[in-house]
């Protein structure tokens, strides 16, 4: 395949220079820069080929895919949406659209693209990988070895389906057997790659699960690297997120809000933040809520985009914030709600709306102006277990994934996001009650009466079938495999580890004792 592309791209290369190139010429030239990594150039190239032909899909779906992996999810949707117009039948936008769907955490959407790649093209080794992938996230077994099984016998190299597979196997205990599959994969694969960390996730997963920390640590150690190898260009020149939540800090200290309203009597029906850190235990608490009869609960999506632009992108934009009016701030709460509605689907009035995204702790100051009468659940868990799950855990790309990367840069934004969380506690009128994980998962009787107590429901006992609410509604964060297990213990996940965050420990120490987890 790659010595055909090549002698294409030689092909094309000459055509252009002679004078005589076409559309084509462009594209196929556009996808070797692109495999090649030279996303700047693969841009121009299916730019220009747009210039020659509007209707080119193919470098439609090249400009979708560069747009994906850089994190412009809505750029690639609209450059899929066009291909599709342009051609319903071509196979490649439905699968790049499937991609994006995926990225962003739109999983239904996903499967459908999927299915309509396959409807145009049965034996299509992709979609049945990426469905495949979806199954066993879901932990739809049967479906998920029939899609990877079909995509094998199509591509017996296709890693996306080897890692659902292998997924799968885990998922039912079968540790040994998901290495094996594994294990061979990764031979071929001496590049940072997409696939390659994909693979080495779950032989971490495979390792983690045999006992072997070591190898699991090395397997992580190696994605994580290939992930920031394979994003480096996108992020070169910027500080790292930690810098961007110390500047927010330094806004806050400076902040007088010495005028804003007292958190409000309890709203009817209450407006809720589930916040923290991510692999806290967030998704887990969301869950558990949304079981509750009246609730609409979503999960990490922008909805305070507007206010972000306005009051924390820019210099001095909290000073801003502090000296507006209620009409000043009303455009402001109308953007949210307007965000909340179409993430439902649905009007949210008359609902209790829950808003689970761990890093819009970040965003206490805005909420806290924006919605003083909203109800704030801050989820606390071991510092070493929240900083070793997210060094292990494939994210997808945001500021905040690149500092997981390491170890030492994992700490360091927990501790940068953990000054903020207290520094906001401390200062501003906030209704807020902190969860520990370790109790909500030890005494989850006590512990969700307690949070209802707080937001003012009534306990009853569908909470405790959230795995059937996580099913149902489906979870698209990194913890969606855990929370449909039911309720299980995942504390002191860390201890195995604990030679390779030695290192980061004068981080984490202060955290630690400060939490009540230094016993």
């Amino acid at each position: 395949m790659a010595i055909d592309l090549e002698t294409a791209a030689r092909a094309a290369a000459a055509a252009l220079q002679a004078g005589r190139g076409t559309a084509a010429d462009c594209t196929t030239l556009g996808w070797h820069r692109a495999v090649a990594g030279d996303s700047a150039a693969a841009a121009a190239l299916f730019e220009r080929a747009l210039q020659m032909n509007p209707r080119e899909v193919e470098a439609m779906v090249g400009l979708a895919g560069l747009h994906r992996a850089a994190g412009q999810l809505r750029e690639a949707a609209l450059r899929c949406d066009a291909a599709i117009a342009a051609a319903p039948g071509y196979a490649e936008a439905w699968l790049e659209r499937a991609y994006v769907m995926a990225a962003g955490g739109v999983m239904d959407e996903a499967k459908r693209c999927y299915g309509e790649a396959l409807a145009r093209a049965p034996s299509h080794a992709a979609a049945h990988a990426g469905l495949a992938a979806i199954a066993a996230r879901d932990g739809e077994a049967d479906v998920g070895r029939v899609h990877a099984r079909a995509a094998l016998a199509a591509d017996p190299a296709n890693t996306a389906a080897l890692a659902a597979l292998a997924t799968i196997e885990l998922e039912a205990g079968e540790a040994q057997t998901a290495r094996d599959l594994v294990e061979p994969a990764l031979g071929p694969l001496i590049a940072p790659s997409p696939e390659r960390m994909e693979l080495l996730h779950v032989l971490g997963d495979a390792s983690h699960r045999l006992r072997d920390a070591a190898a699991a640590h090395a397997a992580y150690a190696r994605a994580k690297a290939d992930f920031a190898a394979l994003h480096a260009a996108t992020f070169a020149g910027r500080p790292p997120h930690r810098e961007f939540i110390d500047g927010v800090t330094a806004q806050l200290a400076a902040l007088d809000c010495s005028a804003w309203p007292a958190p409000a009597a309890s709203e009817a029906p209450p407006h809720i933040f589930v916040l923290g850190y991510p692999r806290s235990g967030n998704t887990l608490l969301e869950n558990v809520l949304a079981s509750l009869p009246g609730t609409a609960a979503i999960e990490e999506i922008p909805t305070l985009r507007e206010a972000d632009l306005a009051f924390l992108a820019e210099p001095g934009g909290l000073s801003r914030l502090a000296q507006l009016d209620e009409a000043g701030l009303a455009p402001y709460r109308q953007f949210y709600w307007q965000r909340v509605g179409q993430a439902l689907g649905r009007n949210p009035a008359g609902l209790v709306v829950v808003d689970m995204d761990p890093l819009k702790s970040i965003r206490l100051p805005l909420i806290a102006r924006l919605f003083p009468g909203s109800k704030v659940l801050l989820v606390r868990r071991d510092p070493r277990d929240v900083v070793w799950s997210c060094f292990r855990t494939s994210f997808a790309l945001t500021n905040a994934a690149m500092d997981f990367t390491t170890l030492e840069g994992a700490a360091r934004h927990y501790d940068a996001l953990m000054r903020l969380t207290e520094a906001a506690l401390a200062k501003l009128p906030l209704a807020f009650h902190e969860v520990p994980y370790h109790r909500m998962v030890q005494d989850f009787d006590a512990t969700t009466q307690d949070i209802c107590d707080f937001i003012g429901l009534e306990w009853n006992e569908a909470l405790k079938r959230f795995d059937r609410t996580a099913r149902a509604r489906g979870v698209s964060t990194a913890s969606a495999r855990q929370v449909r297990r039911g309720l299980y213990d995942g504390t002191r996940q860390w201890e195995p580890y604990a030679e390779w965050l030695e290192p980061v420990m004068p981080i984490l120490a202060p955290w630690i004792e400060k939490l009540g987890y230094a016993g």
